[in-house]
């Protein structure tokens, strides 16, 4: 009786489940990543891609058809060119924003005021008080939250964490090695840059800086410029210290220092440091991080990733793979490589600028996320994890930009007798766009 019991309720909640309307879905930003973030949710969940905004018409537009084609229902999604008139409509389950970074805590705080819950692309902010204003509004409109640090939710590096760090093999810990050598800053703009006639560049610049248009920009090559982000700290090493910040259980460094400088490549238009330095001191473990644009990786094998030492071996991790090599040559040696499912997902092999070694773990953490908001709990890459590891890269950029090691007190939120970088913590806005304050969301 009591299995027969169970089989009813089963096929009860099952058949509700069934009758349950599709969470209603917007995308804010339908560039590269907001795609690819959509597209591996469409295929975990049945959801409706209802709305979308972007201030690039043909971007927008595009998208629109490619959701037509991808989602069950085959209707065509609302198209907006302004964030808030999409919130306004108060009708969304879940809100994708995947702007660049200075147009993150906006439309971020907006969704939280519109009862959505968020996956919101990293680095979370821009500057250090926007990122508590998010995780503020997040909290006060009690909105589920997962920030797109996607090494949470990647197989082979969950397996790297429980089979290698929580069961020992490594022993105790002191010293890691982030680091990234990937030739990804922007060179010089095209000979005759024109400005699209689809794009609205006062509306893309938003809070930002009024840099003239010089054809990089957009799409995509806008790391390149710090007006509008944090660099190679705030886009790639942000990943690899929340990755390490994850596996070894880390919250926030007690202090930050840095050194670099654009050293080789003076001549681009860029102004990101084409080499920098920073060490992130969690006491008992430093964590070190090291880019440069150019030369040769030390690793061609892991040209980005993490580097543990422990006293009983080394573990390498990177986004493809992992390598565990044990100082005890009787014990053996583990390597494991992603696995990309493209069995699985036949259409992740010919959509366009996918990073196919990326896409199972956008759909863990999807499915993640999905997960945590029916419980209505906190999901494996929270926006306050995604404020320490963020916050940290920034403050990390505010090291080097002084020539001082920085102490962030995350109670205080000042950096420890320093007045001067207290002050950097916060970056102007530009008119009429107001920066949001903590305590007034």
């Amino acid at each position: 009786m009591q299995r027969r019991h169970f089989l009813s309720l089963s096929a009860s909640a099952l058949a509700a489940y069934g009758q349950q309307k599709p969470r209603r879905v917007g995308l804010i930003g339908t560039g590269w990543y907001g795609k690819s973030d959509l597209f591996r949710l469409l295929q975990v969940a049945p959801v409706e891609v209802v709305s979308l905004c972007d201030v690039d018409k043909k971007m927008l537009a595009e998208c629109g058809d490619m959701v037509v084609e991808r989602q069950a229902s085959k209707k065509r999604p609302r198209l907006y060119a302004d964030y808030r008139e999409m919130l306004k409509e108060k009708d969304l389950d879940l809100v994708l924003i995947a702007t660049p970074d200075h147009w993150h805590a906006l439309p971020f705080i907006e969704a939280c005021k519109s009862g959505a819950d968020i996956y919101c692309q990293k680095p979370i902010s821009v500057d250090v008080t926007e990122g508590r204003a998010m995780l503020e509004a997040a909290r006060k409109y009690q909105r589920v939250v997962q920030i797109g640090t996607q090494r949470r939710s990647t197989p082979h590096l969950i397996e790297a964490r429980d089979e290698i760090l929580k069961t020992g093999k490594l022993g105790k810990i002191a010293y890691v090695e982030i680091y990234c050598y990937y030739h990804m800053r922007a060179k010089n703009p095209p000979a005759t840059p024109a400005l699209p006639a689809e794009l609205d560049y006062e509306m893309w610049t938003g809070p930002a800086p009024m840099r003239p248009w010089n054809g990089l920009q957009h799409p995509r090559r806008w790391r390149a410029f710090e007006e509008y982000g944090n660099g190679i700290m705030g886009d790639m090493c942000v990943h690899m210290l929340d990755m390490v910040r994850w596996m070894m259980d880390l919250g926030w460094p007690t202090s930050i220092s840095s050194s670099g400088g654009i050293l080789v490549d003076p001549a681009s238009v860029a102004n990101i440091p084409d080499t920098q330095e920073a060490t992130f001191d969690f006491g008992t473990v430093k964590v070190h991080w090291t880019h440069r644009s150019w030369g040769h990786p030390p690793d061609p094998k892991y040209p980005w990733g993490a580097t543990f030492y422990g006293e009983k071996g080394t573990l390498k991790a990177s986004v493809n793979s992992y390598d565990f090599e044990p100082l005890d040559k009787k014990q053996p040696a583990v390597h494991r490589d992603v696995k990309m499912e493209l069995e699985e997902y036949p259409i992740d092999k010919v959509e366009k600028d996918l990073e196919r070694h990326v896409a199972p773990a956008i759909r863990g953490h999807m499915k993640d996320l999905l997960a945590a908001i029916d419980r209505r709990s906190k999901p494996v890459a929270d926006i306050e994890q995604g404020f320490i590891s963020s916050a940290s890269c920034i403050l990390a950029n505010l090291a080097m930009k002084t020539g001082r090691t920085l102490r962030y007190d995350p109670v205080k939120h000042v950096v420890t007798g320093d007045a001067e970088a207290t002050r950097l913590l916060t970056r102007p806005y530009r008119a009429p766009w107001k920066h949001p304050e903590p305590g007034k969301v």
